[in-house]
């Protein structure tokens, strides 16, 4: 008996269902015959059709099948601009909360700081903006002081000394290796920067400072 019932209730659902489809099918039919006579002469599909098209395409799956003035991408593009003019509208209408908008004049005065005084850190700036009447976060501060544009002769002495001692500088650091066992083995390696040269390398499983100190003088 249950079983019945399952079928019969099933049935009902589907009847439903295809009734539906073709009421939806009807209707897509109907607003094409009407966009198609309202284009005599031919002209483009006004903004009342695109919204059809695109409710459509939200609630009814197959909005595809009776689908014929234009293609489904076209109906997908509709749909796509639509949604950036609604994201654009929301973020210039609705501005709730997130971070204030830096001005030009604050931005101009960060970057006159650090370039004047390239011992200050972001929270001295900071300190001396707010004494300035600017109300605006330590980490905003941070930030724009990172992308404060930097002085080209700084680099090019930095460079030139360099080039200049690169024969006697060398770098160091480690590295790690995993073994078939499951272990880390840590490499120690020392290049010159003359040549890129490695002047010294030693393996060892338990990197403590008295080893480091053993190869700083090996090497």
């Amino acid at each position: 008996m249950i079983v019945w019932l399952r079928h019969l209730l099933g049935w009902m659902v589907s009847a439903l269902r295809s009734r539906e489809g073709l009421l939806l099918e009807n209707l897509a039919l109907r607003q094409q015959l009407l966009a198609l006579h309202a284009q005599r002469p031919r002209r483009r599909l006004t903004a009342l059709h695109k919204l059809f098209w695109i409710a459509l395409k939200t609630f009814w799956s197959g909005w595809r099948k009776p689908l014929v003035l234009v293609t489904p991408r076209t109906v997908v593009n509709w749909h796509r601009a639509g949604s950036r003019l609604y994201w654009a509208w929301v973020s210039r209408v609705r501005q709730v909360g997130g971070r204030k908008c830096v001005s030009k004049e604050v931005r101009a005065l960060i970057f006159r700081m650090v370039a004047e005084n390239p011992t200050w850190g972001a929270p001295r700036i900071h300190g001396e903006l707010l004494k300035l009447g600017f109300d605006l976060s330590e980490r905003s501060v941070l930030r724009w002081m990172q992308r404060a544009p930097r002085d080209p002769d700084v680099v090019k002495r930095w460079l030139t000394f360099l080039r200049n001692h690169r024969e006697a500088t060398a770098a160091m650091d480690f590295f790690t290796v995993r073994t078939l066992t499951f272990g880390v083995l840590y490499c120690f390696f020392v290049i010159g920067h003359e040549r890129r040269k490695i002047l010294h390398f030693n393996v060892t499983r338990n990197p403590n400072s008295l080893w480091v100190v053993q190869q700083l003088r090996d090497a």
